[in-house]
């Protein structure tokens, strides 16, 4: 299996000129980097005006691996080739290396570059890529990847820490800028360099100081403004992600990109990536399905929307004994929940599962929101929160099945969606029937989640290694033994005359999975799904906004000035046989002819799977309109280090002749359309709230986005 890395850009607030010859003072070798045992110059050349300079170097390495496998490989060292290309015009370097021992064997390839920041002249980007291909390596080979991977880890550090040494060197001989290239002016048969102009100026090497609020784009510790495609900064990454290893930067970086290239537009924030990530322990593959998941989830159902479009029934607003207080002492946000106080059984049967699902969704869309502000304020990353439980009075009604059962049913939804967001869990006062609760509830919950678990029976929170080693005494809530008061509802029984009736809550059960504005279908190889849309006058104008996600379309549009009949009974279906052309009920009637009988309105277009497209037509003649979504067998494609959104989701596929599409149309009358993008952009969808930034499209006669 090929280990790829992608760094995140490194920032040297310092001129390129500056850096580069802090650079240079590493050849032949530097003490810094004791693995890094020696280089020689191969070849040197040089462009005549000197703007180019290009130079190869041999480089020994000696790896830190076990005695007896470099007697195995029978090499003490290892030889890399290096190729350094110096553009002191466009001011870059460009470094690429390749192995030169075991080359048959191990293919290792890595590419680096010095630029200056696109926004500010005086500073210096650095990027990294390399992969990493072990064939073969006698027997040795899950062994050798490990080691290596390990190395280069290290070095990454290393080398960030040897330009900053070197800046210091230059600065101890009072070296504190270095003029840049000009090219030389021809005068007669005397040749003159130009002087640079005033412009350089030293530049101190503890950088330029940017303040956390500091709202200047070009300031790396800024709140994110994303200036280069796809690229996070380094700086950017420790002030609002945290402290990650070489190779967790790259898992971040390469899902990120992945998804900017899958679906345009709508990429989730880097701090909702990093959980997915988390919870996958960096497994990039497995870490890009789950977020995948979790995405269509969040837009089939409007989740993004939630906390602006759902008001807290007044039922949960008195008898729901739970809700924010302050934050912990690692700047958490503090979520308390007085369970034992709080009457399941009546919550369940007068609100339904319904509404205490969407109840908890809330409250985490609400985490979501303060874990950001609080990351603003304390200057430090927090994607975490902190839930406090207090268990007092808990006791078997508690246990009461449909509530059990309801409690099951949330903690699926949340693990499965907020990942790598509880930073702690406090359950405090826990009474003997705790056991029996715990052991229905802990086999839904992840390993991880489970070890941030703290029980306290009785008041041993009060002693030593209790609450406050967690909260800050001044915040304590009352209840507890604390000074502060605490905002939170008491609980209490719910009176028995809000409770609903069965047939009420059976008839809203499973809502929030079937309450959407989207609907889902099925589309099977020689069986397309079709939609009939009667247009009453001229200029009407039909959206349309659908995903595919799973299998490749081809989505027509179709026109006929007579109605489609009704498809007749299936004969098969009739004597229990299940045909492949009775899944999905057939507008078109198989005896019309194309151009005849109804005729096509907009050029097919082929939808891969994971994308969401977008699009309207404006109507010239009434009739009917047929929407048709038909199956597409995809050509093989070819291998590629970041699959499509079909390899993704590959696994989950039951038959390869099944597409699954999700859409949602919408007719626009014409006296409702002034010709305005206004009017349209109503029907796009948003993959998610989540999303730095939103899809755009364009309108014509007919128009269609496909976001990928």
């Amino acid at each position: 299996m090929v280990q790829e890395y992608q760094s995140p850009v490194r920032v040297y607030k310092h001129p390129f000129e500056l850096i580069m010859a802090a650079y240079v003072r590493r050849f032949p070798k530097s003490h810094l980097i004791p693995v890094f045992v020696d280089s020689e110059i191969i070849s040197e050349n040089q462009s005549k005006d000197g703007a180019t300079l290009v130079t190869e170097r041999r480089c020994v390495i000696d790896i830190e691996a076990p005695r007896l496998l470099k007697r195995i490989a029978g090499v003490d060292f290892l030889y890399f080739l290096q190729k350094n290309t110096l553009n002191r015009r466009d001011r870059t370097l460009q470094i690429e290396v390749h192995n030169e021992t075991f080359s048959n064997r191990v293919v290792v390839s890595e590419c680096c570059n010095y630029t200056v920041h696109p926004e500010n002249e005086d500073w210096t980007c650095f990027e990294q890529t390399a992969s990493l291909d072990i064939k073969s390596f006698f027997g040795f080979e899950s062994t050798a990847e490990k080691i290596a991977m390990k190395q280069y880890a290290s070095s990454i550090k290393k080398g960030k820490e040897m330009i900053e040494y070197y800046l210091r060197e230059l600065e101890k001989e009072g070296v504190t800028y270095v003029p840049r290239w000009t090219p030389p002016v021809v005068c007669g048969a005397a040749r003159l360099r130009l002087l640079p102009r005033s412009t350089a100026r030293a530049i101190p090497v503890s950088g330029v100081k940017a303040g956390l609020d500091s709202k200047d784009p070009s300031c790396p510790l800024a709140e994110p403004t994303e200036p280069i495609y796809y690229k996070l900064d380094a700086d950017y990454i420790r002030r609002y992600l945290g402290d990650l290893t070489p190779l967790q930067e790259s898992c971040l970086i390469r899902l990120r990109q992945w998804l900017q290239e899958t679906h345009k537009g709508k990429i989730p924030k880097d701090q909702h990536v990093l959980r997915f990530l988390r919870a996958r322990d960096f497994n990039l593959d497995k870490a890009r399905e789950f977020l995948c998941q979790s995405l269509t989830w969040r837009k089939q159902h409007q989740v993004d929307f939630l906390l602006d479009t759902w008001e807290r029934p007044q039922l949960l607003q008195d008898y729901y004994a739970g809700g924010w207080h302050h934050h912990d002492r690692d700047g958490r946000p503090l979520y308390i929940l007085r369970l034992g106080q709080m009457d399941t059984k009546g919550l369940v049967r007068a609100s339904g599962e319904e509404g205490l699902l969407r109840q908890v969704l809330s409250i985490n869309e609400e985490g979501l929101r303060r874990c950001e502000e609080n990351t603003r304020v304390f200057g430090r990353p927090i994607s975490c929160w902190t839930c406090l439980v207090d268990l007092e009075g808990l006791n078997m009604r508690h246990l009461w099945r449909p509530g059990v059962k309801a409690l099951l049913r949330i903690i699926e939804v949340v693990e499965a969606n907020y990942p790598e967001t509880l930073g702690r869990l406090l359950i405090l006062r826990a009474p003997r029937v705790f056991p029996v609760l715990w052991t229905l509830v802990s086999p839904l919950i992840d390993e991880n989640t489970r070890k941030k678990f703290l029980v306290y029976a009785g008041n041993d929170y009060q002693g030593p290694g209790g609450l406050v080693d967690y909260i800050d005494k001044e915040i304590l809530p009352d209840f507890l033994g604390g000074d502060c008061m605490c905002d939170i509802p008491e609980g209490g029984l719910v009176p028995k005359s809000l409770y609903r009736t069965a047939e009420e809550l059976e008839s809203e059960e499973n809502r929030l999975l079937t309450d959407s504005i989207y609907k889902s279908a099925s589309v099977f190889k020689g069986a397309p799904y079709e939609m009939l849309i009667e247009i009453n006058e001229a200029s009407s104008v039909i959206t349309w906004d659908f995903d595919v996600s799973k299998g490749d379309v081809i989505f027509n549009i179709y026109h006929s000035k007579r109605a489609p009949q009704p498809p007749k009974k299936d004969t098969l279906g009739a004597h229990g046989i299940t045909s492949p052309g009775a899944v999905n009920a057939q507008t078109i009637d198989r005896n019309w002819v194309l151009g005849q009988d109804y005729s096509m309105v907009e050029k097919a277009l082929t939808c891969r799977e994971g994308e969401s497209v977008q699009g309207s037509h404006v109507t010239r003649w009434p009739g009917f309109y047929i929407l048709q979504w038909r199956f597409h067998s995809s050509p093989a494609c070819s291998a590629s280090s970041l699959p499509r959104v079909d390899d993704v989701l590959a696994s989950l596929q039951v038959s390869s002749h099944k597409c699954k599409i999700m859409f949602y149309t919408e007719v626009l009358a014409s006296h409702d359309f002034r010709g305005s993008m206004t009017s349209l952009e109503s029907s796009h969808s948003g993959f998610s709230q989540l999303s730095a930034a939103t899809t755009s499209s364009s309108q014509s006669q007919a128009s269609s986005t496909v976001s990928r």
